[in-house]
Protein backbone atom coordinates (compact mmCIF):
# COMPACT_ATOMS: atom_id res chain seq x y z
CA UNK A 1 0.00 0.00 0.00
CA UNK A 2 2.85 2.30 0.86
CA UNK A 3 4.19 1.86 -2.63
CA UNK A 4 0.55 2.42 -4.44
CA UNK A 5 0.71 5.84 -2.21
CA UNK A 6 4.01 6.75 -3.18
CA UNK A 7 3.51 6.12 -6.92
CA UNK A 8 0.07 8.95 -6.63
CA UNK A 9 2.35 10.97 -4.94
CA UNK A 10 4.98 10.97 -8.15
CA UNK A 11 2.32 11.38 -10.80
CA UNK A 12 2.24 14.47 -12.60
CA UNK A 13 -0.50 17.11 -12.12
CA UNK A 14 -2.27 16.81 -15.25
CA UNK A 15 -2.18 13.03 -14.75
CA UNK A 16 -3.96 13.33 -11.15
CA UNK A 17 -6.19 15.98 -12.12
CA UNK A 18 -7.21 13.08 -14.83
CA UNK A 19 -7.47 10.35 -12.35
CA UNK A 20 -9.89 12.82 -10.21
CA UNK A 21 -12.16 13.34 -13.13
CA UNK A 22 -12.32 9.63 -13.41
CA UNK A 23 -13.10 8.43 -10.34
CA UNK A 24 -15.99 11.18 -10.50
CA UNK A 25 -17.38 9.78 -13.46
CA UNK A 26 -16.86 6.15 -11.49
CA UNK A 27 -18.89 7.50 -9.01
CA UNK A 28 -21.42 8.52 -11.01
CA UNK A 29 -22.13 5.56 -11.97
CA UNK A 30 -24.23 4.61 -9.29
CA UNK A 31 -27.03 6.90 -10.11
CA UNK A 32 -30.03 5.49 -11.76
CA UNK A 33 -30.65 4.12 -14.18
CA UNK A 34 -27.47 2.34 -14.34
CA UNK A 35 -27.49 1.44 -10.36
CA UNK A 36 -23.80 0.70 -10.10
CA UNK A 37 -23.17 1.62 -6.18
CA UNK A 38 -20.62 -0.68 -5.94
CA UNK A 39 -18.86 1.22 -8.43
CA UNK A 40 -18.61 4.11 -5.95
CA UNK A 41 -16.28 2.22 -3.49
CA UNK A 42 -13.93 2.30 -6.06
CA UNK A 43 -13.99 5.94 -7.39
CA UNK A 44 -14.32 7.42 -3.95
CA UNK A 45 -11.11 5.60 -2.79
CA UNK A 46 -8.95 6.78 -5.28
CA UNK A 47 -9.76 10.43 -5.25
CA UNK A 48 -8.99 10.03 -1.33
CA UNK A 49 -5.77 8.81 -2.04
CA UNK A 50 -5.22 11.65 -4.80
CA UNK A 51 -6.54 14.03 -2.21
CA UNK A 52 -3.91 13.09 0.71
CA UNK A 53 -1.05 12.16 -1.28
CA UNK A 54 -1.22 15.74 -3.13
CA UNK A 55 1.26 17.67 -1.16
CA UNK A 56 -0.16 21.23 0.48
CA UNK A 57 -3.36 21.83 0.59
CA UNK A 58 -2.95 24.73 -1.82
CA UNK A 59 -5.50 25.43 -4.66
CA UNK A 60 -4.34 23.08 -6.85
CA UNK A 61 -3.91 20.40 -4.27
CA UNK A 62 -7.21 20.49 -2.60
CA UNK A 63 -9.66 22.62 -4.83
CA UNK A 64 -7.97 21.18 -8.00
CA UNK A 65 -8.51 17.43 -7.06
CA UNK A 66 -12.13 17.85 -5.72
CA UNK A 67 -12.98 20.29 -8.72
CA UNK A 68 -11.47 17.68 -10.93
CA UNK A 69 -13.20 14.93 -8.98
CA UNK A 70 -16.59 17.04 -8.98
CA UNK A 71 -16.62 17.80 -12.80
CA UNK A 72 -15.93 13.80 -13.51
CA UNK A 73 -19.21 13.54 -11.47
CA UNK A 74 -21.48 15.96 -13.23
CA UNK A 75 -20.41 15.23 -16.57
CA UNK A 76 -21.73 12.18 -16.44
CA UNK A 77 -24.51 13.00 -14.17
CA UNK A 78 -25.73 15.62 -15.78
CA UNK A 79 -24.72 14.58 -19.60
CA UNK A 80 -28.93 13.94 -20.19
CA UNK A 81 -29.24 17.66 -20.35
CA UNK A 82 -28.10 17.88 -24.09
CA UNK A 83 -30.87 15.88 -25.46
CA UNK A 84 -32.45 19.03 -24.88
CA UNK A 85 -30.85 21.29 -27.17
CA UNK A 86 -31.27 18.66 -29.89
CA UNK A 87 -35.23 19.12 -30.24
CA UNK A 88 -35.03 22.52 -32.22
CA UNK A 89 -30.88 21.77 -33.18
CA UNK A 90 -30.47 24.35 -35.89
CA UNK A 91 -31.52 27.29 -32.76
CA UNK A 92 -30.02 25.75 -29.38
CA UNK A 93 -27.39 22.53 -30.93
CA UNK A 94 -24.72 25.52 -30.46
CA UNK A 95 -25.40 26.19 -27.47
CA UNK A 96 -24.90 22.58 -25.70
CA UNK A 97 -21.38 22.35 -25.12
CA UNK A 98 -20.84 25.75 -23.34
CA UNK A 99 -24.11 25.09 -21.33
CA UNK A 100 -23.40 22.00 -20.14
CA UNK A 101 -19.17 22.80 -19.73
CA UNK A 102 -20.78 25.88 -17.76
CA UNK A 103 -23.04 23.59 -15.32
CA UNK A 104 -20.77 20.61 -14.85
CA UNK A 105 -18.14 23.06 -13.95
CA UNK A 106 -20.16 25.47 -11.97
CA UNK A 107 -21.26 22.36 -9.83
CA UNK A 108 -18.10 21.15 -9.40
CA UNK A 109 -16.81 24.05 -7.74
CA UNK A 110 -18.93 23.30 -4.26
CA UNK A 111 -16.89 19.91 -4.13
CA UNK A 112 -13.84 21.68 -5.47
CA UNK A 113 -14.27 23.89 -2.01
CA UNK A 114 -15.07 20.85 -0.01
CA UNK A 115 -11.99 18.99 -1.44
CA UNK A 116 -9.56 22.16 -0.20
CA UNK A 117 -11.17 22.45 3.30
CA UNK A 118 -10.62 18.60 3.68
CA UNK A 119 -6.94 18.69 2.45
CA UNK A 120 -6.14 21.89 4.61
CA UNK A 121 -8.07 19.90 7.89
CA UNK A 122 -8.65 16.47 7.35
CA UNK A 123 -5.38 14.77 7.79
CA UNK A 124 -5.38 10.98 6.29
CA UNK A 125 -6.91 8.23 6.40
CA UNK A 126 -10.10 7.80 8.44
CA UNK A 127 -9.99 11.47 9.53
CA UNK A 128 -10.02 12.78 6.30
CA UNK A 129 -13.20 10.69 5.26
CA UNK A 130 -14.79 11.89 7.74
CA UNK A 131 -14.30 15.51 6.91
CA UNK A 132 -14.71 15.17 3.57
CA UNK A 133 -17.87 13.45 4.01
CA UNK A 134 -19.03 15.79 6.07
CA UNK A 135 -17.78 18.96 4.05
CA UNK A 136 -19.20 17.36 1.31
CA UNK A 137 -22.74 17.14 2.73
CA UNK A 138 -22.46 20.92 3.45
CA UNK A 139 -21.49 21.02 -0.14
CA UNK A 140 -24.16 19.43 -1.71
CA UNK A 141 -27.31 21.62 1.01
CA UNK A 142 -25.68 24.71 -0.71
CA UNK A 143 -25.74 23.60 -4.02
CA UNK A 144 -29.51 22.78 -3.40
CA UNK A 145 -29.95 26.25 -1.91
CA UNK A 146 -27.68 28.89 -3.15
CA UNK A 147 -28.44 30.90 -6.41
CA UNK A 148 -32.35 29.21 -6.71
CA UNK A 149 -30.34 26.29 -6.46
CA UNK A 150 -30.24 22.72 -8.22
CA UNK A 151 -29.50 19.60 -6.15
CA UNK A 152 -30.09 17.26 -9.08
CA UNK A 153 -28.09 14.05 -9.11
CA UNK A 154 -27.04 14.42 -5.29
CA UNK A 155 -24.80 11.15 -4.28
CA UNK A 156 -27.50 10.40 -1.51
CA UNK A 157 -29.80 9.48 -5.23
CA UNK A 158 -27.18 6.16 -5.50
CA UNK A 159 -29.25 4.59 -2.55
CA UNK A 160 -32.34 4.13 -5.26
CA UNK A 161 -30.78 0.78 -6.00
CA UNK A 162 -29.78 0.38 -2.31
CA UNK A 163 -32.91 -1.55 -1.33
CA UNK A 164 -34.18 -0.30 2.10
CA UNK A 165 -31.58 1.94 2.52
CA UNK A 166 -33.76 4.64 0.95
CA UNK A 167 -36.14 4.55 3.50
CA UNK A 168 -33.32 6.54 6.05
CA UNK A 169 -34.53 9.38 3.85
CA UNK A 170 -37.66 9.93 6.41
CA UNK A 171 -35.29 10.40 9.00
CA UNK A 172 -31.92 12.35 7.67
CA UNK A 173 -33.62 13.10 3.63
CA UNK A 174 -31.42 12.85 0.75
CA UNK A 175 -28.11 15.26 1.74
CA UNK A 176 -27.77 13.24 4.60
CA UNK A 177 -28.23 9.87 2.70
CA UNK A 178 -25.72 11.72 0.69
CA UNK A 179 -23.37 12.24 3.87
CA UNK A 180 -23.73 8.78 4.27
CA UNK A 181 -23.11 7.23 0.94
CA UNK A 182 -20.18 9.42 0.77
CA UNK A 183 -18.67 8.00 3.94
CA UNK A 184 -19.42 4.15 3.15
CA UNK A 185 -18.07 4.41 -0.29
CA UNK A 186 -14.55 6.18 1.64
CA UNK A 187 -14.08 3.23 3.61
CA UNK A 188 -11.97 0.83 1.75
CA UNK A 189 -9.28 3.93 1.35
CA UNK A 190 -9.67 3.74 5.24
CA UNK A 191 -9.00 0.41 5.66
CA UNK A 192 -6.05 0.88 3.02
CA UNK A 193 -4.48 3.81 4.45
CA UNK A 194 -5.29 3.93 8.18
CA UNK A 195 -3.54 0.77 10.16
CA UNK A 196 -4.06 2.21 13.33
CA UNK A 197 -6.88 -0.54 15.29
CA UNK A 198 -9.13 2.54 16.44
CA UNK A 199 -9.48 3.48 12.86
CA UNK A 200 -10.09 0.11 12.14
CA UNK A 201 -12.59 -0.72 14.44
CA UNK A 202 -14.36 2.92 13.72
CA UNK A 203 -14.62 2.02 10.17
CA UNK A 204 -15.92 -1.12 10.29
CA UNK A 205 -18.47 0.13 12.55
CA UNK A 206 -19.71 2.43 10.22
CA UNK A 207 -19.42 0.12 7.20
CA UNK A 208 -21.39 -2.31 9.56
CA UNK A 209 -24.41 0.81 9.65
CA UNK A 210 -24.73 -0.66 5.94
CA UNK A 211 -26.50 -3.60 6.27
CA UNK A 212 -28.08 -2.70 9.19
CA UNK A 213 -29.97 0.78 7.76
CA UNK A 214 -30.59 -2.00 4.87
CA UNK A 215 -32.49 -4.51 6.87
CA UNK A 216 -34.15 -1.63 8.99
CA UNK A 217 -35.63 -0.25 5.62
CA UNK A 218 -36.57 -3.68 4.51
CA UNK A 219 -38.41 -4.83 7.59
CA UNK A 220 -40.14 -1.11 7.40
CA UNK A 221 -41.44 -2.04 4.01
CA UNK A 222 -42.72 -5.32 4.85
CA UNK A 223 -44.56 -3.63 7.96
CA UNK A 224 -46.15 -1.43 5.29
CA UNK A 225 -50.00 -1.05 5.02
CA UNK A 226 -51.73 -1.32 1.64
CA UNK A 227 -54.58 0.91 2.47
CA UNK A 228 -55.91 3.16 0.00
CA UNK A 229 -57.98 6.29 0.44
CA UNK A 230 -61.76 5.31 -0.23
CA UNK A 231 -63.82 6.83 -2.97
CA UNK A 232 -60.92 8.32 -5.17
CA UNK A 233 -59.90 7.11 -8.67
CA UNK A 234 -56.81 8.19 -10.53
CA UNK A 235 -56.20 8.50 -14.16
CA UNK A 236 -52.85 9.91 -15.02
CA UNK A 237 -52.44 9.89 -18.96
CA UNK A 238 -49.28 9.82 -20.75
CA UNK A 239 -49.78 11.08 -24.07
CA UNK A 240 -45.94 10.33 -25.72
CA UNK A 241 -45.79 13.17 -27.52
CA UNK A 242 -42.84 14.18 -29.14
CA UNK A 243 -41.44 17.12 -27.93
CA UNK A 244 -40.70 18.62 -31.67
CA UNK A 245 -44.48 18.57 -31.83
CA UNK A 246 -45.80 19.66 -28.32
CA UNK A 247 -46.04 23.21 -29.16
CA UNK A 248 -47.48 23.14 -32.88
CA UNK A 249 -50.47 25.39 -32.82
CA UNK A 250 -51.07 23.45 -35.93
CA UNK A 251 -51.67 19.95 -34.11
CA UNK A 252 -54.02 21.02 -31.41
CA UNK A 253 -57.07 19.81 -32.33
CA UNK A 254 -55.26 16.62 -32.34
CA UNK A 255 -53.47 17.09 -29.72
CA UNK A 256 -56.73 17.52 -27.62
CA UNK A 257 -58.70 14.66 -29.21
CA UNK A 258 -55.74 12.05 -28.10
CA UNK A 259 -56.02 13.63 -24.58
CA UNK A 260 -59.63 13.41 -24.15
CA UNK A 261 -59.77 9.68 -26.19
CA UNK A 262 -57.21 8.63 -23.38
CA UNK A 263 -58.57 9.69 -20.23
CA UNK A 264 -62.18 8.56 -21.42
CA UNK A 265 -60.89 4.51 -22.85
CA UNK A 266 -62.11 1.73 -20.96
CA UNK A 267 -59.50 -0.53 -19.21
CA UNK A 268 -59.30 -3.88 -17.39
CA UNK A 269 -59.53 -1.79 -13.84
CA UNK A 270 -61.73 0.76 -15.16
CA UNK A 271 -64.48 -0.81 -17.54
CA UNK A 272 -66.63 1.87 -17.62
CA UNK A 273 -63.97 3.75 -18.45
CA UNK A 274 -64.10 7.91 -16.85
CA UNK A 275 -67.06 7.27 -15.34
CA UNK A 276 -65.73 5.33 -12.67
CA UNK A 277 -62.40 7.70 -12.58
CA UNK A 278 -62.75 10.61 -10.11
CA UNK A 279 -59.42 12.81 -10.62
CA UNK A 280 -57.65 12.64 -14.33
CA UNK A 281 -54.09 14.07 -14.37
CA UNK A 282 -52.46 15.27 -17.28
CA UNK A 283 -48.85 16.04 -17.69
CA UNK A 284 -47.07 19.31 -18.06
CA UNK A 285 -48.36 21.50 -20.47
CA UNK A 286 -50.61 19.63 -22.29
CA UNK A 287 -51.82 21.80 -24.92
CA UNK A 288 -49.92 23.97 -26.92
CA UNK A 289 -52.82 26.44 -26.28
CA UNK A 290 -54.29 28.22 -23.42
CA UNK A 291 -56.96 25.46 -21.95
CA UNK A 292 -58.69 27.89 -19.48
CA UNK A 293 -59.54 30.81 -22.09
CA UNK A 294 -60.10 28.05 -24.62
CA UNK A 295 -64.17 27.85 -25.26
CA UNK A 296 -63.78 25.21 -27.38
CA UNK A 297 -62.04 23.21 -25.05
CA UNK A 298 -64.25 23.79 -21.86
CA UNK A 299 -67.46 22.83 -24.21
CA UNK A 300 -65.97 19.63 -25.00
CA UNK A 301 -64.86 18.91 -21.19
CA UNK A 302 -68.11 19.36 -19.76
CA UNK A 303 -69.74 16.29 -21.52
CA UNK A 304 -66.28 14.31 -20.52
CA UNK A 305 -66.06 14.90 -16.82
CA UNK A 306 -70.04 14.55 -16.82
CA UNK A 307 -70.21 16.41 -13.46
CA UNK A 308 -68.03 13.99 -11.24
CA UNK A 309 -64.64 14.17 -12.72
CA UNK A 310 -61.99 16.52 -11.92
CA UNK A 311 -59.43 17.10 -14.51
CA UNK A 312 -55.76 18.66 -13.52
CA UNK A 313 -53.68 19.62 -16.48
CA UNK A 314 -50.55 21.11 -17.16
CA UNK A 315 -50.74 24.34 -18.97
CA UNK A 316 -49.07 27.26 -19.62
CA UNK A 317 -51.93 30.52 -18.35
CA UNK A 318 -51.22 34.06 -19.24
CA UNK A 319 -51.99 36.96 -16.43
CA UNK A 320 -52.88 39.49 -18.86
CA UNK A 321 -51.71 43.16 -18.40
CA UNK A 322 -52.88 46.72 -19.77
CA UNK A 323 -53.27 47.26 -23.60
CA UNK A 324 -49.75 47.10 -25.26
CA UNK A 325 -48.35 44.97 -22.73
CA UNK A 326 -46.93 41.54 -22.89
CA UNK A 327 -48.97 39.20 -20.36
CA UNK A 328 -47.01 37.67 -17.52
CA UNK A 329 -46.62 33.93 -18.79
CA UNK A 330 -47.01 30.86 -16.13
CA UNK A 331 -46.14 27.39 -16.34
CA UNK A 332 -49.21 26.37 -14.17
CA UNK A 333 -51.86 23.84 -13.56
CA UNK A 334 -54.82 24.16 -14.00
CA UNK A 335 -57.95 22.24 -12.23
CA UNK A 336 -61.26 21.61 -14.10
CA UNK A 337 -64.33 20.94 -11.95
CA UNK A 338 -66.77 18.42 -13.78
CA UNK A 339 -68.41 20.90 -15.40
CA UNK A 340 -65.51 21.57 -17.38
CA UNK A 341 -64.49 25.20 -15.59
CA UNK A 342 -61.36 25.90 -14.34
CA UNK A 343 -61.38 26.13 -10.84
CA UNK A 344 -58.16 26.09 -9.16
CA UNK A 345 -54.70 27.58 -10.36
CA UNK A 346 -51.22 26.81 -9.41
CA UNK A 347 -48.23 28.61 -10.56
CA UNK A 348 -44.85 27.04 -11.09
CA UNK A 349 -42.34 28.90 -8.19
CA UNK A 350 -39.27 27.27 -9.25
CA UNK A 351 -38.18 27.72 -12.51
CA UNK A 352 -35.39 26.20 -14.77
CA UNK A 353 -32.51 27.96 -15.22
CA UNK A 354 -31.83 28.08 -18.75
CA UNK A 355 -34.81 26.59 -19.88
CA UNK A 356 -37.50 28.88 -18.50
CA UNK A 357 -35.43 31.75 -17.66
CA UNK A 358 -31.66 32.51 -18.40
CA UNK A 359 -29.55 33.38 -15.56
CA UNK A 360 -27.50 36.83 -16.08
CA UNK A 361 -29.54 37.70 -19.84
CA UNK A 362 -28.36 40.72 -19.52
CA UNK A 363 -24.64 39.57 -20.74
CA UNK A 364 -25.93 36.46 -22.18
CA UNK A 365 -28.54 37.64 -24.75
CA UNK A 366 -25.87 39.90 -26.46
CA UNK A 367 -24.00 36.67 -27.28
CA UNK A 368 -26.86 35.10 -28.56
CA UNK A 369 -27.94 32.37 -25.83
CA UNK A 370 -31.28 32.06 -24.99
CA UNK A 371 -33.97 30.38 -22.30
CA UNK A 372 -34.97 26.46 -24.56
CA UNK A 373 -38.94 27.26 -23.63
CA UNK A 374 -39.83 30.37 -25.35
CA UNK A 375 -43.11 32.02 -24.98
CA UNK A 376 -44.82 35.34 -25.83
CA UNK A 377 -43.99 37.34 -22.75
CA UNK A 378 -41.69 36.15 -19.86
CA UNK A 379 -42.14 33.34 -17.56
CA UNK A 380 -42.84 34.03 -14.05
CA UNK A 381 -42.63 32.47 -11.09
CA UNK A 382 -45.69 31.35 -8.64
CA UNK A 383 -45.75 32.88 -4.56
CA UNK A 384 -44.43 29.20 -3.60
CA UNK A 385 -45.99 26.04 -1.82
CA UNK A 386 -49.66 25.49 -1.01
CA UNK A 387 -51.90 22.76 -0.67
CA UNK A 388 -55.29 22.54 -2.55
CA UNK A 389 -58.80 21.36 -1.89
CA UNK A 390 -59.76 19.68 -5.18
CA UNK A 391 -63.23 19.08 -6.36
CA UNK A 392 -64.05 16.31 -4.37
CA UNK A 393 -62.30 17.20 -0.91
CA UNK A 394 -58.84 15.46 -1.33
CA UNK A 395 -56.16 17.74 -0.15
CA UNK A 396 -53.19 18.05 -2.83
CA UNK A 397 -49.68 19.71 -2.96
CA UNK A 398 -48.69 20.33 -6.55
CA UNK A 399 -45.34 20.17 -8.16
CA UNK A 400 -44.29 20.77 -11.98
CA UNK A 401 -41.42 19.32 -13.36
CA UNK A 402 -37.99 19.76 -11.30
CA UNK A 403 -39.94 21.41 -8.32
CA UNK A 404 -39.48 17.96 -7.38
CA UNK A 405 -36.22 17.40 -6.67
CA UNK A 406 -36.01 19.84 -4.01
CA UNK A 407 -36.22 18.24 -0.05
CA UNK A 408 -37.27 21.65 1.37
CA UNK A 409 -40.45 23.50 0.80
CA UNK A 410 -42.14 20.77 -1.39
CA UNK A 411 -45.30 20.74 0.03
CA UNK A 412 -47.11 23.68 2.73
CA UNK A 413 -45.66 22.45 5.60
CA UNK A 414 -48.92 24.39 7.52
CA UNK A 415 -51.41 22.46 5.80
CA UNK A 416 -50.54 19.16 4.93
CA UNK A 417 -51.76 17.26 2.16
CA UNK A 418 -52.80 14.11 1.57
CA UNK A 419 -50.84 13.95 -2.15
CA UNK A 420 -48.30 15.48 -3.79
CA UNK A 421 -48.99 15.24 -7.49
CA UNK A 422 -46.23 15.99 -9.97
CA UNK A 423 -46.51 16.92 -13.55
CA UNK A 424 -43.78 16.86 -16.06
CA UNK A 425 -42.68 16.70 -19.34
CA UNK A 426 -38.96 14.83 -20.22
CA UNK A 427 -39.60 14.50 -23.26
CA UNK A 428 -36.80 17.01 -23.96
CA UNK A 429 -34.63 14.21 -22.73
CA UNK A 430 -35.82 11.38 -25.13
CA UNK A 431 -34.18 7.91 -23.83
CA UNK A 432 -31.04 9.34 -21.98
CA UNK A 433 -30.95 8.52 -17.86
CA UNK A 434 -32.40 11.75 -17.12
CA UNK A 435 -35.86 10.76 -17.10
CA UNK A 436 -35.11 7.89 -14.61
CA UNK A 437 -32.96 10.55 -12.03
CA UNK A 438 -36.29 12.35 -12.60
CA UNK A 439 -38.67 9.74 -11.20
CA UNK A 440 -35.68 8.39 -8.32
CA UNK A 441 -35.59 11.93 -6.97
CA UNK A 442 -39.71 12.27 -6.95
CA UNK A 443 -39.38 9.08 -5.13
CA UNK A 444 -37.20 10.42 -2.60
CA UNK A 445 -39.67 12.93 -1.63
CA UNK A 446 -42.41 10.52 -1.02
CA UNK A 447 -40.24 8.70 1.36
CA UNK A 448 -39.15 11.97 3.12
CA UNK A 449 -42.43 13.38 3.42
CA UNK A 450 -44.19 9.93 4.07
CA UNK A 451 -46.97 11.60 1.31
CA UNK A 452 -48.37 9.25 -1.83
CA UNK A 453 -47.27 10.79 -5.04
CA UNK A 454 -48.94 10.54 -8.42
CA UNK A 455 -46.80 11.50 -11.46
CA UNK A 456 -47.84 12.31 -14.70
CA UNK A 457 -44.96 12.18 -17.28
CA UNK A 458 -45.60 13.53 -21.58
CA UNK A 459 -43.64 10.78 -22.51
CA UNK A 460 -42.94 8.88 -19.13
CA UNK A 461 -42.45 7.77 -16.52
CA UNK A 462 -45.60 8.23 -15.15
CA UNK A 463 -46.07 6.26 -12.07
CA UNK A 464 -48.28 6.06 -8.69
CA UNK A 465 -45.86 5.55 -5.71
CA UNK A 466 -46.29 5.40 -2.30
CA UNK A 467 -45.61 7.00 1.52
CA UNK A 468 -43.04 4.16 1.63
CA UNK A 469 -41.41 5.01 -2.23
CA UNK A 470 -43.37 1.87 -3.73
CA UNK A 471 -43.59 2.27 -7.66
CA UNK A 472 -47.73 0.84 -7.32
CA UNK A 473 -48.24 1.97 -11.26
CA UNK A 474 -46.05 2.56 -13.10
CA UNK A 475 -45.88 3.19 -17.29
CA UNK A 476 -42.71 2.81 -19.35
CA UNK A 477 -40.55 5.39 -20.91
CA UNK A 478 -41.93 6.23 -24.04
CA UNK A 479 -45.43 4.37 -24.57
CA UNK A 480 -48.37 5.49 -24.62
CA UNK A 481 -51.11 5.13 -22.17
CA UNK A 482 -53.22 5.31 -18.94
CA UNK A 483 -52.43 4.15 -15.78
CA UNK A 484 -55.60 3.79 -13.61
CA UNK A 485 -54.89 3.11 -9.80
CA UNK A 486 -56.57 3.68 -6.06
CA UNK A 487 -54.72 6.23 -3.78
CA UNK A 488 -52.60 5.19 -1.23
CA UNK A 489 -52.60 6.38 2.26
CA UNK A 490 -50.51 9.13 3.39
CA UNK A 491 -48.17 8.38 6.97
CA UNK A 492 -47.98 10.34 9.58
CA UNK A 493 -45.49 12.95 9.29
CA UNK A 494 -41.89 12.01 9.43
CA UNK A 495 -39.15 13.05 11.07
CA UNK A 496 -37.87 14.57 7.97
CA UNK A 497 -41.19 16.16 7.12
CA UNK A 498 -41.24 17.68 11.14
CA UNK A 499 -38.01 19.08 11.47
CA UNK A 500 -36.40 19.11 7.96
CA UNK A 501 -32.29 19.12 7.92
CA UNK A 502 -32.13 19.41 11.51
CA UNK A 503 -31.51 15.85 11.95
CA UNK A 504 -28.55 16.56 8.79
CA UNK A 505 -27.37 19.39 11.05
CA UNK A 506 -26.74 16.71 14.04
CA UNK A 507 -25.09 14.23 11.55
CA UNK A 508 -22.66 16.68 10.27
CA UNK A 509 -21.48 17.68 13.72
CA UNK A 510 -21.40 14.14 15.05
CA UNK A 511 -19.06 13.24 11.70
CA UNK A 512 -16.77 16.17 12.30
CA UNK A 513 -16.72 15.36 16.13
CA UNK A 514 -15.76 12.07 15.29
CA UNK A 515 -13.21 13.40 12.96
CA UNK A 516 -11.41 15.64 15.63
CA UNK A 517 -11.53 12.85 17.69
CA UNK A 518 -9.98 10.26 15.74
CA UNK A 519 -7.52 13.22 14.53
CA UNK A 520 -5.84 12.69 18.04
CA UNK A 521 -1.87 11.37 18.55
CA UNK A 522 -3.89 9.01 21.49
CA UNK A 523 -6.50 7.31 19.29
CA UNK A 524 -6.75 3.83 18.12
CA UNK A 525 -2.84 2.95 19.18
Amino acid sequence: MIRLFQRMAGLSAAARGSLAVAAGALFAAGLPPLGGWPLAFIGLPLFLILLETGGRPTWHGGFGLGWGFGLGYFAVALHWIGYAFFVQADTYLWMMPFMLGILSAGMAVYWGLAGLLAKRFGGSGLQLALTFAGLLAIAEWLRGHLFTGFPWAAPGLLVDGMGGVAQAAAVIGMTGLSLLVVLWAALPYVFLSDRRKGALLTGAAFLLLLPVLWLWGEVRLRAAPDAMVPGVAIRIVQPNLPQDETWREDNSRQILDDLEQMSSVPTPEQPQGIAGITLVVWPESAVPFLIDESPVAKAELKPLLGGRTALLTGAVRADRKGEGQEPDVHNSIIVFDGTGEPAIRYDKWRLVPGGEFLPLAWALEPLGFRQVVQTPGSFVPGPGPRTVTLPGGLRAGLTICYEAIFPDRLVDADERPQVIINVTNDGWFGRSTGPWQHLAQARLRAIEQGLPLVRAANTGISAVIDAHGRRLRMLPLMEKGVVDSPLPVALPPTLYAKFGDFWLLLLVMAVFGCAIMVGKSTFGR
